[in-house]
């Protein structure tokens, strides 16, 4: 069936292998990356006439790529407080909002959390089947979580990510200019009696916590960053940030004097990994929160002065 002419936007044929997203890009279908992310996340890329999400989908020369308007038939699943972005047989990939915890602890035994709200819905569509949490996200933290649908896949996944983790990638922005731009931050955590965590630069005992990070832009009061952390801690970003001087806006938790979005400005939007049963490499992405990407957007970087000769 041919697709109806008023819902094609523009249409473009490949000349070289390229990955679909830099392809999109380089191609300036949309003014930004995060614009042209949310063509793929609305499911408006077609290649060959097959819809196409996945951002590293390869390409080969005399594929067509097409942008169509977006069919909200085929949005993803919202639920309360998350939105379900992926999903199979075996996995679940939700994009968690800012506020909802990831599962209950035994301090607060809460019905609304992203495990409870995805265990509900997954036994809805099959009474046997539950999820399974494969990781956690702290609840001031929005973006990317991954479920399992079964335990074999749970183990699966937990053992191999011992020796090949997945890509955990976070935007955030935080208080000052970080110096140097770019670097490792090495610190050893421990938490107290109250539950909140300490960190130190030598080991003190504690477990060790490694983050690279890079400014994206900064001007004299904020900085945005990427992070990505290769250790996996309890609220490691936060307290990695604060300790070298630099909390994250918003995280009063951990040393942040301002909050002007009302949450902390820490998302996590990108994931990867290998799927455990078709050894495919999955690679996801969150577009961030609408006032958080106000926020990044109104941050200028200030301008270098030019030295007279």
């Amino acid at each position: 069936m041919k697709e109806k002419q008023n819902t094609l936007l523009l249409e473009i044929k490949v000349t070289e292998n390229a990955e679909l997203l830099n392809f999109l890009v380089d191609s300036n279908v949309r003014k930004s990356r995060n614009a042209t992310k949310s063509l793929l996340v609305h499911k408006q890329i077609r290649v060959n006439n097959k819809v196409v999400s996945q951002h590293n989908h390869e390409l080969k020369a005399g594929d067509i790529v097409s942008i169509h308007k977006h069919d909200h038939k085929m949005d993803q699943k919202k639920l309360k407080g998350l939105t379900i972005i992926y999903e199979d047989k075996d996995l679940i990939v939700v994009d968690k909002d800012s506020g909802l915890l990831s599962v209950s602890t035994g301090r607060e035994l809460l019905k609304e959390t992203a495990y409870n709200i995805i265990n509900e819905y997954v036994k809805g569509k099959n009474a046997k089947e539950r999820a399974y949490v494969l990781f956690r996200l702290d609840r001031e933290t929005s973006g990317l979580m991954v479920f399992a649908k079964s335990p074999e896949i749970q183990e699966e996944l937990q053992h191999t990510w011992i020796l090949n983790p997945p890509k955990r990638s976070y935007l955030g922005v935080i208080e000052g200019p970080l110096v140097p731009e770019k670097g490792t931050i090495t610190s050893w955590l421990t938490e107290n009696k109250n539950f909140v965590v300490f960190a130190s630069k030598t080991d003190n005992g504690g477990l060790e916590a490694v983050t690279e990070y890079e400014t994206l832009k900064a001007n004299s009061r904020y900085s945005v960053i990427r992070l990505t952390p290769t250790t996996s801690r309890k609220n490691q970003l936060r307290v990695q940030l604060q300790f070298i001087g630099h909390p994250i806006v918003g995280d009063k938790k951990y040393g942040s004097k301002i909050s002007p979005l009302r949450r902390i400005a820490l998302h996590a939007d990108e994931l990867e990994f290998v799927h455990p049963k078709t050894k495919q490499k999955i690679h996801l992405t969150s577009p961030l929160p609408k006032k958080m990407q106000v926020m990044v957007d109104a941050i200028q970087p200030k301008k270098k002065e030019v030295s007279e000769e």
